[in-house]
């Protein structure tokens, strides 16, 4: 038996959580959100120190990055199947106590092929806890309340990809490798016991569908293919590399045999169904076009700060982290206004501002200062809950109720799938943008010879002249190839504000039930 209580919270074997109690169990919803989403980057900085301790090369290494992201991006679509299937409480405390057991055997790894087994366990447990994090807070707080819900769990989805690069470099440089790991454990473990004693009331009757053996195999088969292409095409050169072909064509044919299948399967593991839902389809692509610029342009942005401008790890991350802090300013008024306003207009005008920002910065200059680079980022993290807080909540407020679980884990999905496959365009891009650049200013940079003389002249020898005037052409050729590319980002910026006028005007917001069955 249900009951609900004056806010419209329904529970089962017990009433809803209230007062501090009720942010607690948010608490440990967003955290649980944090750390699965930080252990996306934590390592993307600390590569070279675990290949270098477990005997391996740094390409070798990239597979601690690799695993744990297809086993991710398997697991994520899946949620509402085993949400339905098994209760979404009891698969997110599960989920949250396996992913800390898989922490503590990264820590423990003492071979990269045992540190590689470990991350894909982590990954298969971290799948489910961003969409299931996502329902159970829309879930737990009443109708009043939704948008300061969804403003916290979307907060924690933004700022957790900044904060991995920065804590794992500190934790790597303070410490070792192994800690970026072992953090996790007493997270892992307390929010486990805490989400189970805190929201096992609020678990609804689960559906005994059999399971859909084929469209599993079908899912692993496409999205296994699809991510290891992303994730390993710079490094074979693409299309140039047999191995990416291949990849490339079983993730095609396995995508068009699941799409087929699913659509037709009575019981399917991820209903796809939901598309039909226009304000949900819409809203979806406006998330994951926005979220691969958003994510494309951080990337490069640390990227070209370590490269070419001179700054360490840490002061890298102490710029990008002025979105974030932002971001965390501004988003309480960004979650107020989604309750008031229609909240097309607030992601309108949150892309549209994150696109003319993005475009600002496409007049950067080696000779920029850190306030002059922190600047622009600033301002971008005013932008981002506007995006991100109404989009969420627009999305999920677009399908049935019984519908959310599975709709929060398709869009947790493609918007993970767009910030990899941005993240390899980006670092494929840049690379041959700058080597376009570099041939054109070589063949137009000092002519006549009197910058080389001059050079000479000053006391450098012909070989160092040279190689001083190349490091000039360079670092040039860098800037202007970041420049195009932020170009390109704010395109998609716009691109994405625009496509949210496609969604019809939402009639409800989302329900404290979301995520039922």
């Amino acid at each position: 038996m249900s009951d609900r209580n004056n806010d419209g919270a329904i529970t089962i074997g017990g009433q809803p959580l209230t007062g501090g109690m009720l942010w607690l169990a948010a608490i440990v919803l967003a955290a649980a959100n944090f750390v699965a989403v930080l252990d996306m980057t934590i390592a993307n900085v600390s590569v070279p120190s675990i290949a270098g301790n477990l005997g391996a090369t740094t390409s070798q290494g990239t597979w601690v990055i690799t695993s744990y992201a297809v086993a991710e991006a398997v697991t994520v679509p899946l949620t509402g199947w085993l949400a339905a299937r098994f209760g979404a409480v009891r698969v997110f405390a599960t989920a949250m106590g396996l992913f800390g057991v898989a922490s503590l055997l990264c820590g423990l790894a003492n071979s990269l092929g045992f540190l590689v087994f470990a991350r894909i366990l982590q990954g298969f447990a971290g799948g489910p806890l961003m969409p299931l994090s996502q329902t159970l807070l829309l879930r737990i707080f009443p109708p009043r309340m939704a948008p300061a819900a969804v403003g916290l769990w979307a907060m924690t989805t933004l700022i957790a990809p900044v904060l991995g690069p920065i804590v794992g470099g500190w934790i790597c440089d303070q410490y070792s490798w192994h800690w970026i790991f072992l953090i996790n454990i007493p997270v892992a473990i307390g929010c486990a016991f805490a989400a189970w004693n805190l929201l096992k009331r609020y678990e609804l009757p689960k559906l005994k569908n059999p399971i859909d053996t084929v469209g599993l195999v079908l899912l692993f088969t496409w999205v296994g293919a699809l991510q290891l292409m992303l994730d390993e095409g710079k490094n074979l050169d693409w299309f140039a590399s047999g191995t990416i072909v291949t990849l490339a064509i079983v993730a095609v044919v396995g995508f068009v045999a699941f799409l087929i299948w699913e659509l037709h399967e009575e019981h399917p593991v991820v209903d796809l169904r939901v598309f039909r839902h226009r304000g949900f389809s819409m809203s979806v692509l406006t998330i994951s076009l926005a979220f691969a610029a958003f994510f494309a342009a951080n990337v490069l942005t640390p990227l070209w700060l370590q490269s070419f401008m001179g700054y360490t790890a840490t002061q890298s991350g102490k710029v990008t982290a002025w979105t974030g802090l932002f971001a965390l300013m501004v988003a309480p008024m960004a979650a107020g206004l989604s309750a008031k306003v229609d909240p097309r207009k607030l992601i309108f005008g949150g892309v549209f501002w994150l696109g003319v920002i993005t475009m600002w910065r496409t007049v950067a200059t080696t000779e920029m200062s850190y306030w002059d680079i922190a600047m622009p980022l600033m301002l971008m993290g005013w932008g981002l809950p506007f995006f991100f807080i109404p989009t969420t909540g627009l999305a999920l407020a677009s399908v049935e109720p019984h519908e959310m679980d599975n709709a929060a884990g398709l869009m947790n999905f493609l918007r993970t799938l767009s910030g990899a496959a941005a993240v390899s365009m980006v670092n494929t891009e840049w690379e041959n943008e700058t080597t376009r650049q570099h041939a054109e200013l070589v063949g137009l940079t000092d002519r006549s010879g009197e910058m080389l003389q001059g050079l000479q002249q000053s006391g450098l020898t012909p070989q160092a002249a040279l190689q001083t005037l190349d490091h000039l052409v360079t670092n040039q050729s860098v800037m202007l190839a970041t420049n195009n590319i932020m170009t390109v980002i704010a395109i998609c910026f716009v691109l994405a504000a625009s496509v949210i006028w496609l969604a019809p005007k939402p009639q409800r917001v989302v329900a404290p039930g979301a995520g039922g069955h």
